[in-house]
């Protein structure tokens, strides 16, 4: 898995690590029931705190992209299983949390649905 966080950035660094992650899933880079690094050892590899990596982590389970299994890791969640779905405020949650005003938020979802139905994403 290649991810990057610049330590420049106004970002937090466990922002950009959920951030990047999530894309890799939603591009289908990381397929469902893929294994994540663990956070011992993305930490060691990015040179963060394990509690940086634990806090995406947590924030990718939460947004029920990531399944934590204990000892037995983390892997990217099969999101067409019942429950896994987004419901309305959990979408508009992560657009408060990512500071996203609400007619861009808005904006955005109308373009995904478009994409969505034309095909495209």
């Amino acid at each position: 898995m290649i991810v990057r966080v610049d330590p420049r950035s106004p970002q937090p660094a466990y922002e950009q690590l959920r951030a990047q992650i999530a894309d890799l899933i939603a591009g289908g880079v990381l397929a469902v029931g893929a294994q994540l690094p663990t956070i011992r050892q993305l930490a060691t590899d990015l040179d963060l705190a394990k509690d940086t990596v634990a806090r995406a982590y947590e924030v990718l389970e939460r947004d029920g992209l990531v399944e934590r299994q204990g000892r037995r890791g983390t892997t990217v969640a099969d999101r067409s299983a019942p429950g896994a779905a987004l419901d309305v405020t959990d979408i508009a949650r992560t657009a408060v949390r990512l500071g996203i005003d609400e007619d861009v938020a808005c904006q955005l979802l109308r373009a995904a649905m478009r994409g969505l139905r034309a095909g495209v994403a």
